[in-house]
């Protein structure tokens, strides 16, 4: 009797933990597929947000660099994603930017107004138009050491210079030195593709062409002594605009307010490089952390005063300029035909 009693209740218990183990799994698996319902439905909310936002492409000239500065904060900062875009910054193809932009390979891209030259003066234009300049300013020149004492372009005579031998950057060369008094014919023109300027001054070549914010900062920081001779400085018609932005024209005829909007957060990220070049050549190197710090850093404080230079509204394309450039490009038979007044670029989509 007494262990039928001891049988019975341990059964008792055995039922009554039983129950209890059962209704804590219970408990334990409807937590955990509440927690699998607010997981799943965070997610659909984040794929169905991803979704919403417009995709954009944009495809840079060349590898990253201080000129490409404002994309990249514009990204960390969130300023595309505020505008409801999802922005993919592309690295530069094989061929030409400008090529692929005008296929519709991408939406926007970067190029420069002498390259686009070709296309916009022939019988098949691409399909291309730039709407915004990055830098405000002409910033390429002449950079050579200053033991050579080639302090204005007629000192050219007699020296070497670096040439990719391409038409439009020998009628420049040749418009500064003769317009100061040189002779064209005196520069010992040497073949070369230079890619590392600080190397190329200290063998026999004795002066490149540079973009000063890249090549020019970097012989300062290599305690080189130079003279520099800025194209801009020797003719309005040689300020032309060098790099822009340049969009798809089908897509900017689909797609306006998209463009503006993308536009509008690319100006923010060039703002606030130009109030905050530390952060942002910070922000820079850390999307791209092959980059020398020293030199973007450096870059990116000099470049803060260019990328808008006297104009209110970055971005800005001056017609006179941008014309005055392509009339210059034809008057010295360096384009096939007339490219007409108005060709190539628009200010309708920056933001006012």
């Amino acid at each position: 009797m007494k262990k039928k009693w001891y049988i019975l209740l341990a059964t008792a218990m055995v039922a009554v933990f039983g129950l209890t183990a059962c209704s804590e799994k219970g408990q334990d698996n409807a937590s955990t597929e509440t927690t699998s319902n607010e997981t799943s439905a965070e997610t659909t909310a984040e794929v169905t947000e991803a979704a919403a936002k417009e995709k954009v492409r944009i495809v840079l000239d060349w590898t990253p660099n201080t000129n490409h500065t404002g994309l990249y904060v514009a990204q960390e900062k969130g300023y595309f994603e505020e505008a409801g875009l999802e922005v993919e910054i592309m690295q530069p193809p094989e061929g030409s930017t400008t090529a692929l932009i005008g296929a519709g390979g991408a939406e926007f891209g970067i190029s420069f107004q002498d390259t686009m030259a070709p296309t916009f003066a022939s019988d098949a234009p691409m399909p291309i138009t730039a709407v915004a300049a990055i830098i405000q300013h002409n910033t390429s020149g002449l950079i050579s050491l200053k033991e050579n004492g080639i302090d204005s372009p007629s000192k050219l005579a007699g020296h070497t210079y670096a040439t990719w031998e391409d038409p439009i950057e020998l009628a420049i060369i040749k418009k500064i030195v003769e317009d100061d008094g040189g002779k064209f014919e005196d520069i010992n023109l040497i073949p070369n593709t230079v890619s590392d300027v600080v190397t190329a001054l200290q063998t026999d070549v004795e002066s490149v062409w540079i973009y000063y914010a890249w090549d020019g900062i970097a012989t300062q920081i290599k305690g080189l002594e130079t003279n520099y001779l800025n194209f801009a400085d020797y003719g309005t018609e040689l300020d032309y605009y060098s790099p822009v932005i340049i969009a798809n024209n089908d897509y900017l005829a689909n797609n306006k307010e998209t463009a503006k909007k993308f536009l509008d957060a690319v100006k923010r990220g060039y703002e606030f490089s130009i109030e905050n070049p530390e952060e942002a050549a910070d922000i820079l190197c850390a999307a791209v952390p092959e980059l020398d710090p020293e030199l973007i850093k450096a870059s990116q404080n000099w470049l803060a005063d260019q990328y808008k230079a006297e104009v209110e509204q970055w971005g800005y394309i001056d017609p006179a300029r941008w014309d005055g450039f392509y009339a210059w490009l034809y008057e010295n038979s360096l384009v096939e035909k007339e490219i007409p007044a108005g060709t190539g670029y628009s200010n309708d989509y920056l933001p006012q």
